[in-house]
């Protein structure tokens, strides 16, 4: 059976999804269990799967189907009132073109991805005021599409997987925190919604802070568990890979300082949270293995540029960088 979700507290918004993937397939679940009005576009086996048998959310032995509208082509879509990108990060830049066939002049973006994002440095202040990262967003295109004011920000501590064409199953959900680069208060009330729906949705104050607080330990176990080919057990408990993690983050750390942001806690507590997550494999692992390409620029990319606009020393994050560089280019 396919439910439609009953809208909450009045509210109906149009909601558009590009990359209803294993995240954002998740969320457009949660949109869907609130009674919005969800469109995807999507292609191939996906667009068909959703067309036939709508977006399916499997979390344990609960399956429920949504009935959404699914389409390859913008114009078949209604304007957007909110767009949700699922895409990985380091595949917008291409796919703007399509993204600004979705947007209209009243839509508000959310972005479900990793790593620094493109608005991260939009209106912000100190040393980095309006710095526009090449390796994140090459020529500004993407600030200049969805600049910070169109913007809430989304940071995700879940865990999903696409089970088969339009099926997403959701393996662990902890928290989706929203919050608004530009302070304007817009994500609270949509932080509501989803928590109604059952989503762990919440509205934070300083959603940067919670942007650099997640890259603080993925900047450093993506690129290594991809280097050494090893899960995040095996890097934590070797003595070596250790030493480099904890280097990495002080890099971090020191540059968090000089920009504004606020401190990013104890190493070894970090360090110690991860651990208790046990042998898991990390998403540039599992990218590596499965042939597709690598997070590099919003993972670490960026912050190796970041640190060279601020003259502050980070060897450690640019040798870990060049050798990702290097393995993705040889791999091909």
């Amino acid at each position: 059976m396919i439910a439609t979700g009953t809208a909450q507290a009045g509210i109906r918004r149009r909601v558009t999804i590009l990359g209803a993937g294993a995240i954002g397939g998740w969320i457009a679940a949660g949109f869907c269990r609130a009674g919005q009005d969800v469109s995807v576009l999507a292609r191939g086996g996906s667009l068909a799967a959703l067309r036939q048998q709508g977006l399916v959310l499997l979390d344990g032995e609960r399956r429920e189907a949504f009935a959404v509208r699914a389409s390859d082509d913008p114009r078949d879509l209604p304007p957007a009132e909110l767009l949700v990108l699922g895409l990985k990060a380091h595949d917008l830049p291409a796919h703007a073109d399509l993204i600004a066939a979705l947007i209209g002049p009243d839509t508000t973006i959310l972005p479900a991805i990793n790593g620094i994002p493109w608005w991260f440095f939009d209106g912000f202040g100190g040393p980095a005021k309006g710095l526009c990262l090449e390796s994140i967003d090459p020529g500004g295109a993407l600030q200049a599409l969805m600049p910070a004011l169109r913007v809430i920000g989304a940071v995700v501590h879940a865990a999903s997987r696409v089970e088969s064409p339009g099926c997403i199953r959701i393996l662990k959900a902890d928290r989706l925190l929203l919050g608004d680069p530009a302070g304007d208060g817009k994500s609270a009330a949509l932080a509501q919604l989803l928590a109604d729906a059952g989503l762990p949705a919440q509205h934070v104050a300083e959603i940067r802070g919670e942007v650099w607080g997640k890259l603080w330990g993925n900047s450093n176990m993506n690129p290594l568990s991809a280097l050494a080919r090893a899960d995040a057990a095996q890097l934590i408990d070797d003595p070596g890979t250790r030493g480099l993690i904890r280097g990495m983050m002080a890099e971090m750390a020191g540059m968090g300082g000089l920009i504004g942001l606020p401190e990013l806690g104890d190493t070894e507590a970090r360090i110690a949270v991860t651990r208790r997550l046990g042998a898991f494999r990390t998403s540039m692992l599992q990218d590596l293995e499965a042939g597709r390409s690598l997070e590099i620029g919003p993972i670490i990319g960026g912050l190796v540029e970041l640190a060279a606009h601020l003259g502050h020393p980070a060897p450690l994050l640019s040798g870990v960088h060049a050798l990702l560089r290097l393995l993705d280019a040889n791999r091909r």
